[in-house]
């Protein structure tokens, strides 16, 4: 679905709503039509230097005649942001509400906005900063499969977008694919220290465990295979591979990351409540 001719306002201009921005540039949307709110003078003269948009301390310019808006703010700031919005003349009821606030609720979102306000709340991921993104999304009862649409959209110029049936599953999104990038960063940092241990220069550890993570994905991502396929072909028996496997199996391995997953999960529920 296009977001041609759509006018698109950020309140925040921070690493995300930058990453958001650069993808829609990417993506043929013009400058004119995109507005962000940032308070700080010297990010919004970077904004404007950088990608020719027009940047401000004002939230109400951002929100203004926008078809879009995306807040883009810390979630604990939301709550005063939307508040002071709601104290001037604006239609606050008219635009698309896109939320990447961190466990703040819909429920949130719709208490603190008109009560017919389309909203659109987003789990994306730090790697949509370089367009490698994995963001999944969930909308309120009062948005339609257009609304849906435009924020899949404006999400896929950043990466890949999943459409959630229900915002309780964007707390399990979180544990695996918000939090997942830290799991992978640790996975690697192990992964070249080990290499320094069995005698690599940790120079030569650091590219080649970088490139074979990288590769591995990607192969995942292209080859039409599912992951334990992949690694059925790798693994030849009584082969190094089959030994590394069976060492990382002994020391429970994937129990650990389904640990990991799951108390991600937890306490992005935990924090939900507290929003």
């Amino acid at each position: 679905m296009s977001l041609a001719g759509r006018r698109i306002g950020f309140i925040g201009g921070g690493a995300m709503a930058e990453a958001l921005a650069g993808g829609l540039l990417a993506s043929g949307v013009a400058a004119i039509q995109i507005r962000i709110a940032e308070p700080r003078p010297e990010r919004c003269a970077e904004l404007r230097d950088r990608y020719a948009l027009a940047a401000g301390a004002d939230n109400a310019d951002a929100v203004r005649d926008s078809d879009l808006v995306v807040i883009a703010v810390k979630p604990g700031v939301v709550a005063t942001a939307l508040a002071a919005l709601r104290a001037q003349d604006l239609e606050l009821s008219r635009p698309l509400w896109i939320s990447i606030a961190a466990g703040v609720r819909l429920a949130t979102l719709e208490a603190a906005l008109p009560a017919k306000a389309r909203i659109v709340r987003a789990m994306p991921n730090t790697p949509a900063l370089i367009r490698a993104g994995a963001t999944a999304i969930c909308g309120n009862a009062q948005t339609d499969a257009s609304d849906r649409g435009h924020a899949l959209t404006l999400f896929e110029s950043v990466g890949t977008t999943w459409e959630a049936a229900s915002e309780d599953l964007l707390d399990a999104v979180t544990g695996l694919s918000g939090s997942g990038p830290a799991y992978v960063f640790l996975f690697l940092e192990a992964l070249i220290d080990a290499g320094e241990a069995v005698g690599l220069p940790r120079e030569a550890a650091e590219q080649l465990a970088i490139q074979t993570v990288y590769g591995a994905a990607k192969l995942a991502r292209e080859a039409g295979s599912s992951p334990a396929e992949l690694r059925e072909r790798v693994s030849s028996p009584g082969g190094t591979t089959l030994a590394g496997l069976a060492a990382l199996d002994a020391s429970g391995f994937r129990e650990i990351i389904t640990r990991a997953v799951a108390a991600a999960t937890r306490r992005s529920i935990e924090l939900g409540e507290d929003s």
